[in-house]
Parts: C-alpha cells; sequence; structure tokens
C-alpha cells in the first residue's frame, strides 16, 4: 500500500473522533506487515487520563485481532502542521519494532516520513529487557 492511500484512511479515521473538550481531532491508520490496516481516532474523557490517542487506538484494535508485525502508521491532525505522536504513542509503537514507518501529514499529498527510532531514539522495548536489568 502506498503511503499516500494510507494517509488518506487516517483523515477518514479523523472525522470519527471523539473530541468534545479539546475539539482537536487526530486520525491513524496502521500498516500490519500482512497488509492489513486499521485505524484509529482519538477519544476524549472528561477524566482526561481515561483519553486514548488515535495511534494507540488503531494499535490496540489491531493487537485484539491478533497483529503484532507492523510496517508503517499513518497520522494527521486538524491544523495545518505535521502532527506528532506523544510519548505515550511512541513508547507503545516502538514495543512493536523500531522501524516502523511514521507518516505524519497535513493532507494525502503533504507528509513526511520517520522512523520509530529517529522519533524515540535510546528507546527502552522488550529487547533491551535482557540488557537492563540482567534477564530480570
Amino acid at each position: 500500500m502506498e503511503y499516500k492511500e494510507l494517509m488518506k484512511r487516517a483523515i477518514e479515521a479523523k472525522k470519527m473522533a471523539y473530541v468534545p473538550y479539546s475539539k482537536f481531532h487526530v486520525g491513524a491508520a496502521l500498516l500490519t506487515k500482512t497488509g492489513k490496516v486499521y485505524t484509529g481516532c482519538n477519544i476524549e474523557c472528561a477524566s482526561y487520563g481515561g483519553t486514548n490517542c488515535a495511534e494507540r487506538t488503531a494499535i490496540f484494535k489491531a493487537v485484539s485481532e491478533g497483529e503484532r508485525q507492523f510496517e508503517a502508521i499513518a497520522v494527521t491532525g486538524d491544523d495545518n502542521q505535521y502532527t506528532f505522536p506523544c510519548g505515550i504513542c511512541r513508547q507503545v509503537m516502538v514495543e512493536f519494532g523500531k522501524n516502523i514507518k511514521v507518516i505524519v501529514g497535513k493532507s494525502e499529498e503533504d507528509y513526511k516520513i520517520y522512523t520509530m527510532d529517529q522519533l524515540l531514539p535510546h528507546s527502552f522495548t522488550p529487547e533491551d529487557l535482557g540488557h537492563q536489568c540482567g534477564g530480570c
């Protein structure tokens, strides 16, 4: 799948966002290694800790369906800026690989591509557990 198409799916997912507090819609589209696409939107809650980002919504949907290997994720927001994943989303993403492509875009035509390793250098991953704590 082309990244342009993945961004298009993220833009569509953004329309489903539940954002009564921030009014800031975010959409994500996650491409798995098997070629499936899972979409997500941000879902806010009056108790802000209960809010879930679009990226994690898409990832959790994929994981709940048995997917564990991801190729890329496209992310887009409301403003005319590139909307990057927050720190929590970056940590969840890197859990599944440092080489996942993260496409942040303003439109289907205007986007930038990064790897998780670029967005979260020196990350803590499952592979690090044996190195960080002596194999606990």
